[in-house]
């Protein structure tokens, strides 16, 4: 199916074609005269405890998924707890949240009896039965809370219709059909109220760490302010540690969420303020409003993330992340993001992160790098493009100098672009050759950033690369989207969580500044229309000014490919390790 490419075409062991051409035959059938009549099963709600994954599919929490995955089994089970059944509903998953090209399953009545199967929409959005049912329903029941649905789904089956479960986001569909329907195909998708749900579904197999015995915990919580009624807020509230609060190592850290917000909570992020800093205003309002002091802006250093979804984030048991003490600022800001479609009002929050933390210090203090590219706009995406592509290195000279000879071990990344990205992806490379997938996300969405724990921890030696690649479409633009901090302008970074902590914290690059100027004046060459090249024009002007034709954005393109890099190798203090330009690797 068009679109579908990244989520469809990945091989696995089929049936030879005439043996799928029977089956095929063999599905049509029961999918046409045998559907399944879902009031006829009858079986037991599973515990809670076998599904340990649980998210709101609507903001008014009326659809409740919860899942569990089995990697022996190479498949997910879902749990789907409907709380008021009107005449059926539709769940499934489509490459970026679309229904069209979309992987379905459909429960629909038409007012006497229930169907449950398999579907797929075409690239109009009509319903078609799949000839393939890999959507398994295993039981339904009727509780007092509603309906629960309990089905089953390969990662990956033989059928080119169906979606690939993968590592990384996945856009989740729903749809509510408040009317009977005859058939599947007379259902109207643009007709019924429908939604998407971005979840990480592959969750990773971890062994949870013992706990100390003196483990004591810390809630930095919203304190019970009411969420503006409007669909987006992000909001900031500042706390601080007590005055001699010495070091501590977080080993953990999970979601308290407000009881009836489980939907409006999108996500929660809590930095800790920069030190050179001996005080910090007391703020509790939204992030983007005039009133905000300036000075929050300098509390930036992540301690815990969480995004919708997400469970509790444990540190490996060497490890910790040190708040507190000599050198540790302790002013802390909270954000909340609040999703708000419906535009409640009057609701109250406390939600927040509580953080577990010990005095008894553990072998190694976590840190945080930042890998990708420098915020700089001579990193820059032409307008009017699907997938362009730009790279930022952390190079072998970088950590062959900074890191120590027994290496650093990554056990956890964050993803992060704006709203221009659509995929991310971090190797490392040995020798010349890419050795392993530190992290990867091919369906990335910028309203979905949490630290994900890796299913397998990364060895990083002196001499490694570290290559990030990110993903763009600016197919809604007319103009270059130039790299910076602001909204509209770009970023690719990957901040990777490790041990033991080093003194280096940004290992980024971007093209050298000098053969940016050389492109500028090429493209003056073969154009009628000048970009400035002197001194006083920017180059977001210069870039603003470029005519976009196939040469000047295939030219752009091999420069970022071929031209050497200007390398950021810095440690926390700003200062830079000696590397400088380079050859890209």
């Amino acid at each position: 199916l068009p679109g579908m490419q990244t989520s469809r075409s990945k091989p696995c062991s089929c049936p030879s074609f005439k043996l799928r051409e029977v089956a095929s035959m063999y599905f049509t059938m029961i999918a046409v005269f045998l559907v399944i009549l879902v009031v006829a099963l009858q079986g037991s709600v599973p515990r809670g405890s076998d599904f340990p994954y649980k998210v709101p599919l609507d903001p008014q929490g009326l659809l409740e998924l919860s899942w569990n995955v089995s990697y022996p089994e190479q498949a997910v089970h879902f749990q789907l707890l409907v709380r008021d059944l009107q005449f059926g509903l539709l769940f499934g998953m489509s490459d970026r949240g679309e229904f069209e090209n979309a992987d379905l399953a459909v429960l629909w009545s038409d007012g006497h009896n229930s169907y449950f199967g398999d579907a797929w929409s075409d690239a109009k959005g009509q319903l078609h039965m799949d000839s393939q049912q890999d959507y398994q329903l295993l039981g339904a029941r009727r509780a007092p809370e509603g309906l629960y649905l309990l089905f089953r789904r390969a990662f990956s089956t033989c059928d080119p219709k169906d979606y690939l479960i993968e590592d990384g986001t996945v856009h989740l569909i729903y749809g509510i059909l408040e009317k009977p329907v005859h058939s599947l195909q007379a259902i109207n998708i643009s007709a019924i109220h429908r939604g998407l749900q971005r979840v990480q579904l592959l969750k990773p197999n971890i062994t949870v760490p013992e706990l100390p015995s003196d483990m004591k915990t810390m809630e930095i919580t919203a304190p019970d302010v009411v969420i503006p009624s409007q669909e987006t807020t992000y909001w900031c509230y500042m706390a601080e540690l007590a005055e001699d609060f010495p070091k501590h190592h977080i080993i953990m850290y999970e979601p308290v969420i407000t009881a009836g917000n489980e939907a409006l909570v999108h996500h929660m992020e809590v930095f800790q303020c920069a030190a050179e800093f001996d005080s910090f205003p007391h703020y509790n309002g939204p992030c983007d409003s005039k009133m905000k002091p300036d000075r929050l802006n300098y509390c930036r250093h992540v301690l815990a993330a969480w995004a919708m979804g997400a469970q509790a984030f444990y540190y490996p048991k060497e490890a910790g992340l040190a708040f507190g003490g000599p050198g540790s600022s302790r002013y802390l800001r909270l954000e909340i993001h609040y999703h708000n479609p419906l535009v409640f009002k009057g609701r109250r929050d406390s939600s927040g992160i509580r953080l577990y933390y010990t005095a008894t210090l553990r072998r190694y203090d976590a840190g945080i790098m930042e890998l990708g590219l420098v915020y700089t706009p001579v990193m820059a995406i032409p307008p009017g493009e699907d997938a362009f592509l730009l790279t930022g290195y952390c190079t072998d000279k970088c950590t062959q100098l900074a890191l120590p000879a027994a290496g650093i071990r990554i056990f956890a990344s964050q993803l992060h672009t704006h709203l221009a990205g659509r995929k991310v992806v971090t190797v490392l490379s040995r020798d010349g050759r890419e050795r392993q997938v530190v992290n990867a996300d091919g369906h990335y969405s910028p309203h979905f950033q949490e630290i994900r724990m890796l299913k397998e921890v990364v060895a990083v030696f002196p001499g490694d690369e570290l290559i990030t690649t990110c993903t763009y479409n600016t197919e809604d633009r007319s103009r270059a989207t130039v790299g910076g901090f602001g909204i509209l302008e770009e970023m690719c970074v990957n901040y990777v969580h490790y041990y033991p902590q080093t003194q280096l914290e940004l290992c980024k690059s971007a093209v050298d500044p000098g053969y940016l100027h050389r492109y500028f004046n090429l493209v003056n060459r073969f154009n009628d229309e000048e970009v400035c090249t002197c001194p006083q024009v920017s180059v977001p002007q210069q870039f603003f000014s470029v005519p976009w034709n196939t040469f000047n954005r295939d030219v752009l393109k091999s420069l970022y490919g071929f031209a050497p890099i200007s390398m950021h190798c810095n440690k926390s203090s700003a200062v830079r390790f000696p590397v400088r330009i380079a050859s890209q690797p």
